[in-house]
């Protein structure tokens, strides 16, 4: 933003594309309070961006993804980049069991957005953060909370 900026304003358009993360938004979905707080400020940096450069015609959103089926799982608990970049698959069936939308992110869902949010259909969106993450963020499956096994079934048994 630092170098992009001054360009687009002089141009009076532009659109930059910052990556926050559902953690955010929400505690709880990062092991690392710095990253939770680095992506959170992220978001905030992004409307603060974006009502400064709005009026030179420069739009400035965010995306912040839920879990997406990448090796990033994998390596945060240690393994090297070739070995995590096999686990996509099972990071796939885990994530499909978590969110409302019964499937795991993908990055072509990120890249979709990041395509959005740069084109002219988005020309008057400014200062939004664009959660893709299947509804992880929202709360429960109503799937997990309605089912005889749910948690709060087992405190009545």
């Amino acid at each position: 933003m630092k170098f992009a900026a001054p360009a687009m304003r002089s141009q009076k358009t532009g659109s930059i594309i910052n990556i926050g993360s559902v953690a955010g938004h929400r505690a709880g979905y990062s092991g690392s309070l710095i990253y939770a707080v680095a992506k959170a400020a992220i978001i905030h940096l992004t409307r603060c961006a974006a009502m400064e450069l709005g009026e030179d015609g420069v739009r400035v959103n965010s995306i912040s993804p839920g879990g997406i089926a990448t090796g990033i799982f994998a390596k945060s608990i240690g393994m090297g980049n070739e070995e995590a970049e096999t686990t996509t698959e099972k990071v796939k069936e885990a994530l499909a069991k978590i969110q409302a939308i019964p499937r795991a992110g993908l990055t072509d869902d990120i890249a979709s957005a990041a395509l959005y949010l740069a084109s002219d259909e988005a020309g008057f969106v400014n200062g939004e953060d664009m959660v893709i993450d299947g509804g992880l963020i929202w709360g429960r499956r109503h799937s997990d909370v309605t089912r005889g096994g749910s948690t709060w079934s087992q405190l009545f048994d």
